[in-house]
């Protein structure tokens, strides 16, 4: 699917015009793209995450000239998909890993504190009382 048949897709779903369906993709895929590139991370929940990464600098190879050149450290855009978009594109995988969740032993939970334990860290917290020196 490109961009104009997602266009005609909004715009029958919706009954919308094609140039209204339009805008409204452009306004979703520049919010993502000024956000990421922002450095904030666009997460729609089901679908995916869209995130910025920094590439760390690197020495590549130039098969043509057959030298090694130095790769510079860049900032690149990342998509995670989302576990329903995984689970819509393969759902034997979504059941394998389902099942898997199931028949891991539950974690163990934390022993609730005991009271003197927790009385003293109150203590600890609350200010040191200070002495007063008498001048006589």
């Amino acid at each position: 699917m490109n961009r104009i048949e997602l266009v005609e897709k909004i715009a029958t779903t919706h009954t919308l015009s094609k140039a209204e369906a339009a805008r409204v993709l452009e306004t979703i895929t520049s919010s993502i793209v000024a956000a990421v590139k922002k450095g904030d991370a666009v997460q729609l929940v089901g679908f995916g995450t869209f995130k910025q990464v920094a590439r760390a600098a690197r020495s590549g190879f130039n098969p043509q000239a057959g030298t090694k050149i130095k790769i510079a450290a860049t900032k690149v855009p990342k998509f995670v998909a989302g576990s329903a978009f995984k689970a819509a594109i393969d759902p034997k995988a979504a059941k394998r890993k389902a099942d898997k969740a199931a028949a891991a032993p539950a974690p163990k939970k934390a022993a609730a504190p005991k009271k003197a334990a927790a009385t003293k860290a109150v203590v600890a917290k609350a200010p040191a009382k200070k002495a007063v020196a008498k001048k006589k």
